[in-house]
């Protein structure tokens, strides 16, 4: 049987991340504000707006405006999650999240080092760049020590939350991936649902592997 992941996103739901999951051969839910871990075998936190700075105990630095909601509810789910030891994975504001559930903090503008600049010719805000990933990683295993993926973000991983190792950076040392070790979490900074199947694109490594990854820990 398909494992069942749900897919805790924004108010319009996560179409490339569903059919991700679905090429990956999981059966993706995508709800807005989930209250129940129960019946999923897995959590993939989505991108989407900042977290509210007082979740992670600071004042308005640059964040845009927040979705509470959606904060108190993909809060509640990663500890849903991270209690009961089945897989997370976190994408953009989801690798933040995942930071903050754990005690981290965020740098909520990165101003001059922000990655993306100008739409790239998908029509998307995405940046291709590369990384450099830490040798025994899972970035590393996949893609090897230098690749290239995408980015469209304006904040990043600060302080890292209790536990998280960080895998990945950005040529400017942004984080770009955090794992958990001995624990099937794992969070990426930049957009792996746009860098596979219709979406894979020759300038960037094939994100596909992250969501095989996710089925696997099922």
């Amino acid at each position: 049987m398909a494992a069942k992941i749900l897919l805790s996103c924004g108010p319009k739901g996560a179409p490339y991340y569903e059919a991700a999951v679905r090429a990956a051969g999981g059966l993706p839910t995508s709800i807005h504000c989930p209250s129940s871990a129960e019946g999923f075998d897995a959590l993939l936190l989505c991108g989407g707006e900042d977290l509210a700075p007082d979740r992670y105990g600071q004042e308005d630095r640059g964040s845009q405006t927040p979705d509470l909601p959606r904060d108190a509810a993909e809060l509640a789910m990663a500890e849903a999650f991270l209690s009961s030891g089945k897989p997370i994975l976190g994408i953009c504001r989801g690798i933040q999240l995942l930071n903050v559930a754990l005690g981290g903090t965020l740098i909520q503008d990165l101003g001059p080092l922000v990655p993306f600049h100008a739409p790239d010719g998908a029509g998307t805000y995405d940046k291709v760049h590369p990384i450099q990933t830490q040798s025994g990683s899972l970035l590393h295993r996949w893609y090897g020590p230098i690749c290239s993926v995408n980015s469209s973000h304006h904040q990043a991983l600060d302080r890292l939350g209790e536990g998280l190792v960080v895998t990945a950076r950005s040529e400017s040392g942004v984080v770009e991936a955090v794992e958990l070790p001995g624990r099937a979490v794992f969070g990426v900074q930049f957009h792996p649902e746009r860098m596979t199947g219709d979406c894979l694109r020759p300038d960037a490594v094939d994100g596909a592997a992250i969501f095989r990854w996710l089925l696997e820990q099922c």
